[in-house]
């Protein structure tokens, strides 16, 4: 074996449609073979059973924030901030990630929108230096109900690592917090108001909505398709929702809070994207449709880890014990199917030329726990 071959032999190998007993093959940074049978090669690495997956490919998590406030108020240098998380989601066995970081704020304490530039130079410094573990991209959340939008993105949109755009509007009473009294709740505890101030922030939001949300959703999409950026809904609702996304060339459907939503977009084409925290809890946490029922009913195309690294690959995992899905097409969740929604061909699943992202898995009970991950090749966790 060469210094620059892996073989992985006595595994558990999960192809796009089906499994392999057997030993796979790395040369350099691209897989080279897989067969069925057990290598005696010396330096061949037993893996006692496990899976060998692909690695995962992550199109929404704004992890990354957490690092940078691990406590309220307390604000983390954003370049250290940018390490840890790519050392949390390689452990987590996510290859590629899209960080997805909010453009426009929905309140004036918030500060996101504000490092969003900071947070893509950190990035770009890390890979310059060669820093980082896992291959990063950049997703753009943009809030179109935010004043001064356009001013915002234009800065940022030729990004060379931007892949993904989204379009969200978090206007009460509608999409993801139809229920008011869910909206009040979660915004008076993430932002500290008194009753006053919180019914104050709901009547400024939805006059923005009228005043801008449509005017920058215009702008958003045509910005996006000028330069080839795939686009996102996020939180459709309605069908009314659905013919929106697909009149604006919408090609993944993110976290649709209803059956109807998702199964309309579903037909339509688009990728259905849901959380892998709202599969392991049983539960959306904003009290919307359960991703559960969505795979069940066949409309479920895309699991994200959304705020939870390690609810990625426990998330696909419980699609096979509790939706009833196949190995494959439950893995293809968090690897082919995101990687074809952006358009990326070249990995997502275990085949002779792909990029060598693999991740070994060991199960104890329901629970994965994830022994090796490479990512082109090269051991990251």
């Amino acid at each position: 074996m060469s210094a620059n071959e892996l073989i992985l032999t006595n595994a558990s190998i999960v192809l796009a449609d089906r499994m392999v007993k057997g030993t796979l093959t790395v040369k350099g940074a691209v897989i080279a073979g897989i067969d069925e049978g057990v290598s005696h090669l010396p330096a061949a690495i037993d893996c006692e059973g496990d899976l060998i997956l692909p690695g995962l490919v992550e199109l929404h998590t704004d992890n990354i924030e957490r690092h940078m406030m691990p406590r309220p108020g307390a604000a983390w240098p954003v370049r250290s901030a940018a390490l840890s998380d790519d050392r949390e989601l390689a452990a987590s066995g996510i290859t590629t990630v899209f960080n997805a970081i909010c453009v426009g704020e929905v309140h004036s304490r918030s500060v996101r929108s504000g490092m969003v530039a900071e947070i893509a130079r950190a990035i770009d410094d890390h890979i310059a230096a060669g820093t980082l573990k896992i291959d990063h991209y950049f997703h753009w959340r943009c809030e179109v109900s935010y004043p001064g939008l356009p001013d915002l993105l234009d800065p940022l949109i030729d990004n060379p690592r931007l892949k993904l755009i989204s379009v969200m509007d978090h206007t009460p009473g509608q999409r993801q917090f139809v229920d008011g009294a869910r909206y009040a709740e979660y915004y008076q505890g993430k932002f500290q108001m008194t009753d006053a101030e919180l019914a104050e922030f709901m009547r400024t939001r939805r006059r923005d909505a009228e005043l801008y949300s449509a005017s920058n959703r215009r702008y958003v999409v045509e910005t996006a398709h000028a330069r080839g950026v795939p686009l996102a809904s996020h939180d459709d609702a309605t069908a009314a929702h659905v013919d929106e996304a697909i009149a604006d060339g919408v090609s993944v459907a993110e976290f649709p809070t209803t059956l109807e939503a998702a199964q309309a977009s579903h037909r339509a084409g688009l990728a259905v994207l849901m959380g892998g925290p709202n599969i392991v809890r049983g539960q959306s946490h904003s009290g919307n449709i359960s991703a559960l029922e969505l795979a069940r009913a066949g409309a479920l195309d895309i699991v994200s880890s959304d705020y939870v690294p390690a609810a990625l690959l426990w998330g696909a995992l419980k699609l096979v014990s509790e939706a009833g899905m196949s190995l494959p097409v439950a893995v293809a969740t968090v690897t082919r199917n995101p990687a074809r929604a952006v358009g990326f061909t070249d990995r997502g699943e275990i085949a002779g030329g792909m990029r060598a992202d693999l991740i070994r898995v060991h199960q104890v009970a329901d629970l994965p726990v994830i022994r090796d991950v490479w990512c082109l090749g090269r051991k990251v966790a």
